[in-house]
């Protein structure tokens, strides 16, 4: 029987990509996501081995659908890939929007903690299961402007970290991907508001920002080595960015 991967997150993006090219490894994706026409123009491309599911990882209703549709599918849940996430604006500490970091807080790290305890249980059934969470180089460093979203990523990474221990000697891998630099259609659109001027100056002058592609390579990698290899972190970052603050950008 085909084995599932549940994708979050997945109407655009790191998502979008990775839902696509865990379809061409052979899962049956399912595609998990607010924006339902998105997901459907997806599935639509993908084929018949992905299923769209309407979801809002900050609502316990909607992420208990999800596991619902999911069992409905018959088929072993090898791989959940919690992907939803985002940013919002770049504030100081000082002057930081309390709900900004409320939703924050809830996307990034309630959302991973409900998807998780949703469908570990049929993780665990499968024999086999893998948790991919992606996370964020913000998960390890601190920069001025992210207070709100390096918190959050910080505790992300600590339930996944946590996670880990508690599900040793289980059949379920738990594996985190930090990407640095990645140019994608929303993240930093969504952060700045909407704002095109301000979304781009992130990225200029940097030749060969990562794209969605990448990451999607790098998850679909990381689930498919043997059962017995799990690779707890991995941190992918563009040649052009040395660390955090530490970018090459061309004049």
């Amino acid at each position: 029987m085909q084995k599932i991967a549940v994708v979050t997150g997945a109407s655009s993006g790191i998502g979008a990509a990775t839902a696509r090219r865990l379809a061409t490894e052979g899962f049956h994706v399912v595609a998990a996501a607010r924006r339902a026409d998105r997901l459907a123009e997806l599935v639509a491309e993908i084929g018949p081995e992905a299923t769209a599911v309407e979801c809002d990882v900050t609502s316990d209703a909607s992420v208990a659908r999800l596991a619902e549709v999911v069992t409905g599918l018959g088929g072993p849940l090898a791989l959940l890939v919690n992907n939803a996430g985002g940013a919002r604006g770049l504030d100081p500490v000082a002057t930081g929007s309390v709900e900004d970091w409320k939703w924050m807080y809830d996307v990034n790290v309630l959302g991973t903690l409900r998807v998780t305890q949703a469908l570990l249980p049929a993780l665990e059934a499968s024999g086999a299961g893998t948790i991919v969470t992606v996370g964020s180089t913000a998960a390890f460093t601190t920069y001025e402007g992210g207070g709100g979203y390096t918190a959050a990523k910080h505790a992300q990474t600590a339930v996944v970290g946590t996670l880990r221990l508690e599900l040793c000697g289980k059949p379920v891998r738990v594996i985190e991907i930090d990407p640095g630099m990645v140019r994608t259609d929303e993240f930093s659109l969504n952060r700045f508001g909407g704002d095109r001027t301000k979304a781009d100056s992130i990225y200029d002058g940097v030749k060969e920002p990562l794209v969605a592609e990448d990451i999607a390579d790098v998850i679909a990698f990381a689930a498919t080595r043997p059962q017995h290899v799990n690779i707890d972190r991995l941190v992918i970052r563009p040649i052009a960015q040395a660390a955090q603050h530490k970018v090459h950008r061309e004049q």
